[in-house]
């Protein structure tokens, strides 16, 4: 059969799969209209019975949809003659013998689909690429294994390199239909602790993990679904550039979020310099953040006089130290501990009242009289405002965010609770306004929570909470009361089988919102698996706070040690690992580049053994022939010269223009930095004075190597000083 006849057989076939998904999907979503219109429900039973079909039927239906772009995309063709279609998910003809119409690439049986080789067919004779745009297929392309019917390359990856040449989005596309082998081992590695992919540029390495986190929400559902999956990402932008794949593959229960935004109620992508990331990202920091709380129980400098009806006693040093001890003493945190520093304070005032009280004629053997005006002055003293006024002062109720923008706003603080640190890491931690929350604020929020405890306002929202939902309870059960129009006084009312409050607890337990909100909303929230990509950024805190998010320690680690830019990132995976998982993180490294072609990685391979010789570039798979450029221009006219590349350059696919940190130019172009670009790729890709970005004694060699390799097809550079040496292999532009 030509190819025209298999393209129209294939489109024949996808085209009815296509149906079949339409029917399952109308089948779902009727059900679910009937289960939702469906009101005879009338005991908790059946009310909760109800809600489990609505969730289960809502779920299928959003897989369907989420299985409407590029429902299938191979087939494999088995030596015993078996064809088996593979997609986003499984379908089975029900009408005879639930036989497989199309199978879940996630399944077993879907495996060769990815790992068969020439060298190794896996038992096929063929394997078929499916080129597809919404529900149309446009081509199709073989791998051939059987060498006798083979009318090409056996083995070929053209089907990879066709996938690979096409331009890029403005969103990442999954990869599932081009998984090659030594990708697919590490998706599905029957791995519990932490697995660290390690990659250059190009390796897929981001694709690889996202995949790999579908597949384990395939495997281990049950787990996973019920706790969520985080991923963490560089930035916002990068997360929206990758939040389509694991959508698209039908997985919802996954939180994306940057290193700014893991924690409730903040949100921030403000960087720190890299003075004050280096100290910030150090676990100095667990030691000054206890003594910058333990310097907020304080003792008063002079006696605090706290006025009652019949005495004035004196809150001095020595009683305040007696109740902080014994507060400590208790191993309590910070605002948890406040009621006894409290209540001990209490106590001392009141022996010393009712001394002062007695003076003179109070024996201390009459111990009735005495506990007589002991309970009368703790009464007192409970309400004192003097003594709210004082414990206000000496032992603060504090959240996070006050406790570090006190810390960071004074050089006093500072210097009380940093211990061995210098004067240049205090520099390094002042900013005038304390609470200009940076990235690297954030594991200490975290960490000062921890510290803290609950404070009276999250105790003062959650009464209030429950009050509001105790009155709408109380409106429900009258509504339900009236509506039954009791015929006599043996019938029972809705207040008599449940009271308000009860039902105000019920439905508190009942939390209606989706998983990714409920998780977003609790610091304390555990994840049954955490994936963090551009990993070698993270500092020290950066890992405590993630490890607190994970308690199981199951994690996708995704990062490439050569490309770290933060000072206190990791200079090597054991350094970060070793103290949390000891034996228990394994490390494989991808070793092609399947995004940036031959003669751009050329160049980008002298930068990075300037980075550091113990640095291998990834072997790049495919070839452009189109060799990278470079011009010269007078300063004043770098911006109409971009300009006018920009617009020759426009045409299908992306194009960015990177430049270094701080450039202010006016031109037509889209311009960011190599920060703002990392995990990110273009078509084409214009660099900008790299002997700037390559003046940055601590990262310049990592910005520029990183905005090499940015590029799929073409790369350029404009330059107003000579070329660095290390691109001296740029050719000259022409035109």
């Amino acid at each position: 059969m030509g190819y025209e006849a298999e393209l129209a057989a294939a489109r024949e076939h996808v085209a009815f799969l296509y149906r079949r998904l339409d029917a399952e999907r109308a089948l779902a979503a009727g059900e679910l209209v009937r289960v939702l219109r469906d009101n005879s429900a009338t005991t908790p039973e059946e009310r909760w019975q109800r809600q489990v079909s609505v969730d289960r039927l809502t779920a299928r239906v959003q897989r369907f949809q989420a299985a409407e772009s590029g429902l299938c995309f191979g087939r494999i063709d088995s030596s015993k003659g078996q064809r088996t279609y593979i997609g986003r998910i499984g379908l089975l003809d029900e009408e005879n013998d639930y036989v497989s119409l199309l199978v879940d690439w996630r399944a077993p049986a879907a495996r060769p689909f990815y790992c068969a080789t020439a060298a190794t067919p896996e038992g096929l004779v063929r394997r078929r690429h499916f080129h597809t745009r919404e529900r149309s297929v446009l081509g199709i392309a073989d791998d051939v294994f059987d060498l006798a019917n083979a009318e090409g390359t056996p083995g070929s990856d053209g089907a990879l390199l066709a996938a690979l040449d096409a331009p890029r989005e403005a969103t990442m596309r999954d990869i599932v239909a081009t998984i090659q082998a030594e990708q697919d081992e590490i998706i599905r590695l029957d791995h519990r602790g932490v697995l660290v992919i390690q990659g250059g540029p190009g390796t897929g390495k981001t694709a690889v993990a996202l995949h790999r986190i579908a597949y384990l929400l395939y495997t281990q559902r049950r787990r996973l679904s019920r706790w969520g999956v985080l991923v963490i990402g560089p930035n916002p932008a990068f997360l929206h550039y990758i939040g389509n794949v694991l959508p698209s593959l039908g997985e919802t229960d996954v939180v994306f979020a940057a290193m700014g935004e893991l924690l409730p109620g903040l949100r921030t992508s403000t960087e720190d310099s890299a003075a004050a990331k280096r100290v910030k990202g150090s676990l100095v920091m667990v030691e000054m953040l206890a003594a910058a709380v333990a310097d907020r129980q304080e003792l008063p400098e002079v006696p605090i006089e706290i006025e009652l009806e019949d005495v004035v006693v004196e809150l001095d040093r020595e009683v305040a130290a007696q109740a902080r001890e014994r507060a400590r003493a208790t191993g309590l945190r910070h605002n948890d501990a406040r009621p006894i520093f409290r209540d001990q304070l209490i106590a001392g005032l009141t022996e010393r009242a009712v001394d002062k009280i007695g003076e003179g004629w109070l024996e201390p053997a009459d111990h009735a009289l005495r506990a007589e005006f002991a309970a009368d002055v703790c009464r007192e003293l409970s309400r004192s405002s003097q003594l709210r006024t004082a414990i206000d002062l000496l032992w603060p109720e504090l959240t996070p965010q006050r406790l570090l923008a006190d810390l960071f706003g004074s050089p006093a603080r500072i210097a009380a609770a940093a211990g061995g640190l210098d004067e240049v890491d205090h520099a390094a931690l002042y900013r005038e306004k304390g609470d200009d929350w940076t990235v690297s604020d954030v594991p200490l929020l975290d960490e000062a929570a921890g510290l803290l405890g609950t404070d009276g306002g999250a105790e003062q929202r959650a009464e209030s909470e429950r009050r509001e939902q105790a009155e709408y309870a109380e409106g429900v059960l009258q509504i339900l009361d009236t509506d039954e129009e009791l015929d006599n006084e043996e019938t029972l009312r809705a207040v008599d089988v449940i009271d308000p409050e009860r039902l105000a607890e019920r439905n508190l337990e009942r939390d209606h919102r989706c998983l990714a909100q409920r998780a977003a909303a609790d610091r304390e929230w555990t994840y049954g698996h955490v994936v963090v990509d551009e990993a070698q950024e993270l500092s020290e805190m950066d890992w405590r706070m993630i490890m607190r998010r994970c308690p199981n320690r199951s994690m996708t680690i995704v990062g490439d040690l050569a490309q770290r830019n933060s000072p206190a990132g990791a200079r090597s995976w054991a350094d970060m690992l070793d103290r949390y998982v000891p034996g228990r993180w394994a490390c494989h490294q991808l070793t092609v580049n399947y995004r940036t072609p031959a003669e751009v990685m050329a160049i980008a391979a002298k930068v990075l053994a300037a980075v550091g010789a113990e640095f291998q570039p990834p072997e790049s798979v495919r070839s452009t022939g189109i060799q990278p450029w470079a011009q010269r221009v007078d300063p004043g006219e770098l911006a109409t010269t971009l300009n006018r590349i920009v617009r020759s350059e426009s045409g299908e696919g992306t194009l960015a223009v990177i430049a270094p940190e701080d450039t202010e130019l006016a031109a037509n172009a889209d311009i960011r930095t190599p920060r703002q670009v990392k995990g990110l790729e273009f078509d084409r890709v214009i660099v900008l004075e790299p002997h700037q970005i390559l003046a940055d004694p601590e990262h310049g060699a990592v910005d520029l190597y990183v905005a090499l390799t940015r590029a799929t097809q073409r790369l350029g550079v404009l330059h107003t000083e000579p070329l660095p040496d290390i691109l001296a292999g740029l050719s000259p532009r022409q035109g």
